[in-house]
């Protein structure tokens, strides 16, 4: 079909995320993706400054990755997991597992999938149905991980009255990371640690977890909190007898500059979710670790997923996180954040720039006012670079593949989009 057939029938039938089933702003057609470069049904090359959704880190069309897939597809594309299992699931979980440090592996669809499973293994451990959180924070679209996000800022603000209710600690200040332009990062606010104490302490008798984004509240507002408050929740969790939820979706294999968010902060969780770059962004999946002490707990958990396990997007999960152990990423990523940092620069003090921000593979933007997401698309691509801003936020999480050419355009187009707020 050609660009503009496509674009008709996607508007006819099809409803794309976070849009109105009519959406005023038509989606741009994709052909092929390879490497960080996606191509346009309209002969258009641009950059792919998101990894797709924070998950492509490898990059796109990875003949490594694509022939974990084909090797399996001859193989076998799907089982059930109830009752049967096989190689590709074993090696993932095992290589989870050594990764980790967390021994129990549950095997998702989808990261929301992921922290609903969370969410019943703390209760089902516990035997208590509250848990704790911070402001700010966003967990998925599903109702118990909608549960969890921020009940005021957040996206799903039109639950409010039907999700079960949660403690909310305040937002975590945010002074990581570093800021150009600015001061150095301050050091922790002991007040806000104080806040935390004070509010477990008043509800630990009712409290199953805490669960937290580490040190990145992703969707919910691209912060970079101190570590110091994650280290504060793990030694409250200790002290009242609660588990720790570390939700590693989007900060988990080395996005952040560390393996996990959790790292920043030396700290273990009792349960961890992964997703999004678990495989390179190849197929959907995602995983709940937790403890052999959590899962002896726990005994039977009621959670099954008929495509639990997948051997296809196992077998791409555990090439994605060999070729990740195999490739220099901690180096990647300090050049993409060395590049960002001084790139972004330009951005800091600009009018209708509220805050310029880095952190690893991570640069933000955030506008004094909403971006209008449709004019900021249209001069980012006028660049050659696919970036998908919203709310306050401009921002870019590329692959660490992203050579310097390909770095210095997804930051010219990032300045040049923040040049134009003011007009």
């Amino acid at each position: 079909m050609d660009a503009e057939t496509l674009r008709d029938l996607d508007r006819r039938h099809l409803w794309h995320p976070y849009a109105a089933a009519s959406p005023a702003v038509a989606a741009h057609p994709v052909t092929r993706a390879e490497g960080v470069r996606l191509t346009l049904a309209d002969g258009r090359e641009l950059i792919d400054g998101m990894s797709s959704w924070w998950a492509a880190i490898h990059g796109h069309n990875h003949p490594r990755l694509n022939a974990a897939i084909r090797d399996q597809l001859d193989r076998m594309a799907h089982v059930m997991f109830g009752g049967l299992t096989h190689e590709p699931a074993v090696r993932l979980g095992q290589r989870l597992a050594r990764m980790t440090g967390l021994q129990k592996v549950f095997l998702a669809d989808s990261g929301s999938v992921a922290v609903e499973v969370a969410i019943k293994m703390a209760i089902q451990c516990t035997g208590r149905s509250r848990l704790l959180t911070v402001k700010g924070g966003y967990h998925g679209d599903t109702f118990g991980a909608m549960s969890v996000c921020d009940p005021v800022n957040g996206m799903h603000h039109l639950f409010t009255g039907v999700l079960p209710s949660h403690v909310f600690a305040d937002r975590p200040p945010g002074d990581y990371g570093t800021r150009p332009g600015a001061p150095a990062a301050q050091a922790a606010d002991q007040a806000y640690l104080d806040h935390l104490s004070s509010l477990v302490a008043r509800h630990a008798g009712e409290l199953a977890a805490i669960i937290v984004e580490p040190v990145v509240q992703g969707a919910g507002g691209m912060r970079f909190y101190h570590p110091a408050y994650l280290r504060r929740l793990r030694e409250l969790a200790d002290e009242h007898g609660l588990l720790l939820i570390a939700d590693e979706i989007a900060t988990g294999f080395g996005r952040t500059g560390e393996l996990f968010g959790c790292d920043h902060a030396g700290v273990r969780p009792d349960i961890m979710c992964v997703g999004k770059a678990l495989t390179g962004g190849s197929l959907t999946m995602a995983a709940t670790l937790c403890t052999a002490e959590v899962a002896e707990r726990i005994g039977v958990l009621m959670h099954g997923p008929t495509f639990m396990a997948n051997p296809l997007a196992a077998a791409v999960a555990d090439a994605s996180l060999a070729l990740l152990d195999e490739r220099p990423w901690r180096e990647e990523v300090k050049r993409i954040e060395s590049a960002l940092v001084e790139g972004l620069a330009a951005a800091a003090g600009a009018p209708g720039v509220k805050q310029v921000r880095v952190l690893g593979a991570i640069g933000v933007i955030e506008t004094d006012d909403p971006v209008d997401v449709a004019r900021i698309q249209d001069v980012v691509m006028g660049h050659g670079v696919w970036l998908r801003p919203f709310g306050h936020l401009l921002y870019t999480m590329p692959p660490y593949s992203t050579g310097p050419d390909d770095l210095a355009a997804i930051i010219e187009a990032m300045t040049a989009a923040a040049a134009t707020l003011s007009t």
